[in-house]
């Protein structure tokens, strides 16, 4: 089962988000879209595991703590740089408190063998992913060996330039999720396997 852990949008952000994409997705008709019900804020990802690991997981997932916490989103970007543009981005603003989640989320699933991050926690919510080599395009904003130049995203880039700062609003987290991922060509279904709230209470399962 292929997994990873993050926070849901609420209504009113999500249909927000929909109306813009639904505004600019044609001045990059070629790239992937994420569609509006997909849209959510990885923590962690994990990747594929046996069913008993991943109820392992979610034993562990119960004893991390935390407080609700508001989240804005405003901005745009492009990962890894405007140039070579393989995603397209909405910025994610949240204090401290979200960080120190994913760390402590990471922490707990390390406890059980899954691979620690190597790289510092970016929070952001992809919109888009580019086309090209021959596969689905990853959204490491790292710079990778076959990050070339590219237009994918360059008549959008002007029309951004031109709204000037674009602020999506906030939302209040309450709760992280564990989340089953299934890949599929006409892109991935993201299934709810389990609720865990920021607020030290018991989790609600299959929700």
């Amino acid at each position: 089962m292929r997994i990873f852990i993050g926070i849901d949008l609420d209504d009113a952000l999500r249909a927000k988000i929909a109306r813009f994409i639904e505004g600019v997705s044609g001045f990059a008709p070629e790239a992937r879209w994420v569609r509006p019900e997909s849209l959510h804020i990885t923590l962690k990802f994990i990747g594929e595991q046996q069913d008993e690991q991943v109820a392992a997981i979610a034993e562990r997932l119960r004893q991390v703590k935390g407080l609700p916490m508001e989240i804005r989103m405003g901005g745009t970007g492009f990962f890894p740089t405007p140039k070579a543009p393989r995603v397209f981005w909405i910025g994610i603003h949240a204090g401290p408190q979200l960080a120190r989640l994913a760390a402590d989320i990471d922490t707990a699933v390390a406890e059980l063998g899954v691979e620690r991050e190597q790289r510092a926690f970016s929070p952001h919510l992809t919109l888009a992913r580019a086309g090209g080599h021959g596969k689905r395009s990853s959204g490491d904003p790292k710079w990778r060996k076959d990050d070339r130049p590219n237009s994918a995203f360059s008549v959008l880039e002007k029309r951004l330039a031109a709204m000037g700062d674009l602020d999506f609003g906030t939302m209040a987290a309450e709760k992280f999720i564990l989340y089953r991922s299934q890949l599929s060509p006409a892109g991935s279904k993201y299934t709810k396997l389990e609720r865990f709230p920021l607020s030290g209470g018991e989790s609600q399962a299959h929700a």
